[in-house]
């Protein structure tokens, strides 16, 4: 393709690609690096006939031309990142002096926002994603093998889950492990004690959050195995059968390895999502038990003193954070595009 044809062809879709990415996340950087102006005081002094005295008030009309004249606020460099809603340094350091053992310290860690917010994200990531790759491939291979007639309607009900929007069927889950619900009372007459609440532990609200992870993002891994089952070349399974390998090895050494694009896309779409999770806290009310980097985001953006310059902080670390998780994926391919030319 000729220089001028790709310069043309690629145009609106670079054009789009800064309107709506790089636009974005310039902005947001900037606005980290901008805390909101203090009000302007001022201070009178009213007399009357008992004496006199001093008044604070709020200067409107200076506050009003600060903000109109420098609209992004007063300029505070990395200041934001490092206070306690972020990353704290500061009380990170104050927790390692003062911490009587490993476990002490990263309990204290917990009681910073930031850093529970990231425990959660981490673990609900690293625990979602390859769970619902291997949920996903095993549904996959067992539909491959139905007979034709029962594979639409088996597909169908496979699907549901990814149908459902992600905060009706946080819902609908979150409604059912009530105490009042059909797996809340199941789980209460299962481990005999009436009192038992999923809602109420830390421990069980981040299974349950995990559960419903793996349950909504499973189908549309099986949607990508599924189509890839399609184009897996017979005469090589034909090939492992004569040569004896049980079903297992067929799976392991023939099916796996031409899947294996397929599991790296899944990969990545997959870690990109699980490390933006959101719906499934504010469906399950989990908020004080398991908070994530979105939610913080949320948070601060919501209420009537929205923390503009908070929310972007946290925005931008998080873009930091899936760019991180994403680059060993990405170097591994690079490397098995390198090789293959």
């Amino acid at each position: 393709m000729k220089h001028r044809t790709f310069f043309w062809f690629f145009l609106p879709t670079g054009l789009a690609m800064l309107l709506f990415i790089a636009a974005p996340i310039v902005s947001v950087v900037t606005q980290s690096l901008f805390a909101p102006h203090e009000a302007v005081l001022v201070t009178v002094e009213s007399c009357g006939p008992f004496g006199c005295r001093e008044e604070t008030s709020i200067d409107q009309d200076a506050t009003r031309e600060l903000r109109e004249e420098r609209p992004l606020g007063r300029f505070v460099g990395l200041d934001i990142y490092l206070d306690r809603g972020h990353l704290a340094f500061g009380e990170v350091a104050e927790a390692w002096q003062n911490r009587t053992s490993l476990s002490d310290f990263f309990k204290r860690l917990g009681n910073l926002p930031f850093y529970r917010a990231m425990a959660f994200t981490l673990t609900y990531t690293f625990t979602v994603t390859p769970l619902l790759i291997a949920l996903g491939l095993m549904i996959a291979l067992a539909v491959n093998r139905l007979q034709a007639g029962l594979k639409g309607f088996v597909i169908f009900f496979s699907l549901l889950p990814m149908i459902v929007t992600p905060l009706v069927g946080s819902l609908i889950l979150f409604w059912m492990i009530d105490s009042r619900g059909v797996l809340g009372s199941l789980i209460q007459w299962a481990a005999n004690d009436p009192n038992l609440s999923l809602k109420a532990s830390t421990g069980l609200t981040w299974v349950m959050l995990i559960v419903y992870g793996v349950w909504h993002s499973a189908p549309f891994a099986f949607v990508v195995f599924y189509a890839g089952l399609q184009t897996l070349p017979q005469d090589q399974l034909e090939a492992a059968q004569i040569d004896g390998a049980t079903r297992w090895q067929q799976v392991r050494f023939v099916i796996i390895p031409h899947l294996m694009p397929l599991v790296t896309f899944v990969a990545l779409i997959q870690l990109m999502d699980n490390f933006r999770v959101f719906e499934p806290i504010v469906g399950f009310n989990a908020s004080a038990h398991a908070t994530s980097l979105s939610w913080i985001i949320f948070n601060d953006l919501s209420g009537e003193t929205r923390q503009l310059s908070a929310a972007s902080a946290t925005s931008v670390m998080t873009i930091l954070g899936v760019a991180i998780l994403l680059s060993p994926v990405l170097v591994r391919t690079w490397r098995d595009f390198r090789s293959k030319h």
